[in-house]
């Protein structure tokens, strides 16, 4: 198993130790960390954007500095070593596939295996005094401490939930408030989401827009006219599906009713819905009308259901369970409506 490649951009040099040479990275992020970030949360590079499995040295570590453990997403990676400005540790980086820690613990590559076979490669005991790994919390349901300790010598300590609150944990002695080891998903973190889910939802819109223009335009007896009136129709409906789903669903997350965010993205839905009867409900065919009505809220629900997997209201099992119940109603709203868009062109 390969050591971290040095010729990574936030490796600065090696440290040497007794199981060999380490490669040294800093707390403070460089222009071109931040622009990796920006371009990751429009969903440029998401899923290839990650950091070699392995160890490093955080600034200039001893063999009693602490070891913290987290997953090889660069996001996640940059978090904590932000996160941890002005202080030496080192930083243990499982491979758990690009995917950030949470996901990753659901996930299982984040998980009692990767852990074992990471302390085992990078010669960690070889490397620090003490037998102490901090865990971040949230990579809890994917690791078995008791497992870890008894076959590595190493004991697994649950950190805060948040790497901001890291410096806290360690002045206290590794003590964790109550505030620490509860996860909040405010407005920031949710709205944050969003662009990533815009940017998908034009590289799908285009196509089908564009799809609707033709079939328009053929259906239509080779109207140019009503291909451009019926392709303004699908995208205002569409563009309101979308923002209802991916940008009102997560703006007022609290406060929609429902358990699931596939329910939580009903209500936007049908007030996209509302607002596309009330542009659109005196210039287009009625069947084409009461095409969009159903497929406004299924688009919304199919968009607000993609943050099932960013936050704490649903686990991997919830998260299967939402989507067995979820995707049918939105397939069937999905053919109902493209049936009733077609026969728009045939009652007319």
């Amino acid at each position: 198993m390969s050591p971290p490649r040095v010729d990574q951009s936030f490796v600065h040099g090696v440290i040497e130790t007794p199981a060999g040479p380490v490669p040294r990275v800093y707390s403070f992020l460089t222009r071109d960390d931040r622009l990796g970030t920006i371009k990751v949360r429009l969903g440029i590079g998401r899923m290839s954007y990650t950091v070699d499995p392995g160890l490093y040295a955080l600034r200039d570590p001893l063999p009693d500095d602490p070891v913290f453990v987290t997953a090889n997403y660069k996001l996640s990676f940059d978090k904590l070593r932000e996160a941890l400005s002005g202080r030496n540790g080192w930083i243990l980086v499982l491979d758990t596939k690009g995917i950030n820690v949470w996901c990753a613990a659901g996930k299982g590559t984040f998980g009692t295996e990767e852990l074992l076979l990471r302390i085992s490669a990078c010669r960690l005991g070889e490397i620090v005094n003490h037998r102490t790994l901090i865990l971040p919390q949230l990579s809890a349901p994917g690791v078995a401490a008791f497992e870890v300790k008894r076959r590595s010598g190493f004991s697994a300590l649950w950190g805060p939930v948040e790497a901001d609150h890291i410096p806290a944990f360690l002045d206290s002695g590794l003590k964790a408030t109550p505030a620490m080891r509860i996860k909040h998903f405010p407005i920031a973190e949710r709205l944050v989401l969003v662009p990533v889910e815009l940017m998908g939802a034009i590289k799908i819109g285009i196509p089908i827009l564009f799809a609707f223009f033709l079939i328009s335009f053929f259906l239509s007896g080779i109207s140019l006219h009503a291909a451009i009136q019926s392709g303004l129709n699908a995208l205002l409906a569409l563009f309101l599906g979308t923002m209802a789903g991916a940008v009102c669903t997560p703006l007022f997350l609290p406060w929609l009713p429902g358990k699931s965010f596939a329910a939580k993205g009903v209500l936007p839905g049908i007030a996209g819905s509302l607002l596309f009867f009330l542009v659109c409900g005196n210039s287009a065919p009625a069947l084409e009308i009461y095409a969009w009505l159903l497929l406004i809220p299924a688009i919304s629900t199919y968009w607000a259901m993609n943050f099932t997997g960013s936050s704490t209201f649903t686990s991997l099992s919830g998260v299967r369970k939402e989507m067995a119940r979820a995707v049918p109603l939105q397939v069937a709203c999905g053919i109902v409506g493209i049936v009733l868009w077609f026969s728009s062109f045939l009652a007319y």
